[in-house]
């Protein structure tokens, strides 16, 4: 076990400064990452800080933690680690990612982080050598979660790019000896998007009824979208009553939910049944098009949802939106064996998400633990 000599402020562990404001009409093109609370949400020509860097959410977003390996330019939303004090940067980033920054929210309405408290928070004082050890350890769930995510990536651009090559430039099997008709293979049919899915509605039971809520159903909204092709966990759940009271069915896996109102156009698989919100549609093809040809074609025409998306307020897709768009849709043998190929494509996206699940949490699991000394890496 780590011995624990004693513990010091996070003040006097490291010097935290707020970013600079950096409006996007102010900025340049560029390559240097625009780094916000959560996330890095663009790029300018110019950067602030030189890299290692650590950066954790200050206004909108509270706490989490960024590590940036080149220069970057924090915006004011974040704060940004200006002084590591000889201490090793990596395992400065996972300890800001153990410290719990929400009990300190000092804004009423979007959320905000004082800095005045910030030496209320004690931090483990170790060796550098403890330091690296720690940050080593962790730092190989890291790399096993991101290679994971990059064979993620790999496999579902496969899978785009055989669609593209099939069903947009038509070089599908036997093409060279299919006949042409009005621009079309022989038995391939154009059509609405309506008409070839069914386009299911959601709904969500009363808030403030207590029994509806935090049950073991996942209730499927658009925050839940991921960049992976599946959505696993949602952030909020229904009981058994919780769905009755739904005007949404419970989903089973591989339905596409399609985002509708506010951000629209995102597509997800549900990895597991789920219930959903009134701001999406849940969709099913018709007549055995297959759920893994329907996200396939979806993804490659989401840009005709989104320039077809109408509202006075914000945008949305309504039902009759999907009258509107077109649907190829070939020959039942050819929908199959796509099918066929690019479902393996898919499981593997499943298991390799699972995997980074997985690890994740054992991650964050053993975060904590090695914090505070119960754990030796």
């Amino acid at each position: 076990m780590i011995r624990q000599k004693n513990r010091i402020p996070l003040t006097e562990l490291i010097t935290l400064q707020r970013g600079f404001d950096l409006p996007e009409r102010l900025r340049k093109p560029g390559s240097v990452p625009v780094v916000a609370s959560t996330s890095i949400n663009g790029f300018h020509s110019e950067a602030k800080v030189s890299p290692p860097g650590v950066v954790i959410g200050r206004s909108g977003s509270i706490g989490g933690g960024q590590y940036i390996t080149e220069p970057f330019w924090p915006l004011n939303t974040t704060l940004w680690v200006k002084d590591f004090n000889g201490h090793h940067p990596k395992f400065i980033y996972y300890f800001l990612r153990s410290v719990d920054f929400t009990r300190f929210n000092a804004g009423s309405g979007v959320p905000t982080l004082n800095r005045n408290h910030l030496g209320s928070i004690l931090a483990p004082n170790l060796s550098i050598g403890e330091e690296e050890s720690i940050a080593d350890f962790l730092s190989t769930y890291d790399h096993l979660i991101e290679n994971n995510r990059r064979r993620i990536q790999l496999l579902e651009e496969s899978a785009r790019l055989l669609y593209q090559e099939w069903f947009v430039h038509l070089r599908f099997p036997g093409h060279e000896h299919a006949k042409i008709t009005d621009g079309l293979p022989e038995g391939w049919e154009k059509t609405s998007a309506s008409n070839a899915m069914e386009i299911m509605s959601g709904g969500t039971p009363k808030t403030k009824v207590a029994e509806y809520w935090n049950g073991s159903i996942p209730f499927f909204t658009p925050k839940d979208t991921t960049d992976c092709a599946f959505t696993f966990s949602t952030e909020k759940t229904l009981t058994e009553l919780g769905l009755d009271k739904c005007n949404s069915k419970l989903y089973p896996k591989y339905t596409v939910f399609i985002t509708a109102r506010g951000t629209v156009g995102k597509l997800s698989f549900a990895q597991q049944p789920m219930a959903m919100n009134q701001s999406c549609y849940a969709l099913e093809g018709k007549n055995e098009i297959s759920q893994q040809f329907l996200y396939c074609s979806l993804k490659s025409s989401i840009e005709q949802f989104r320039a077809r998306a109408s509202g006075s307020v914000f945008d949305a897709i309504v039902v009759d939106t999907f009258h509107r768009i077109p649907f190829l849709r070939p020959t039942q043998p050819l929908i199959n064996e796509f099918t066929e190929i690019v479902g393996q494509t898919f499981e593997q996206v499943d298991k390799l998400a699972l995997m980074n699940r997985k690890l994740t949490q054992a991650r964050d699991l053993l975060l904590p633990r090695l914090m505070n000394g119960e754990l030796t890496p």
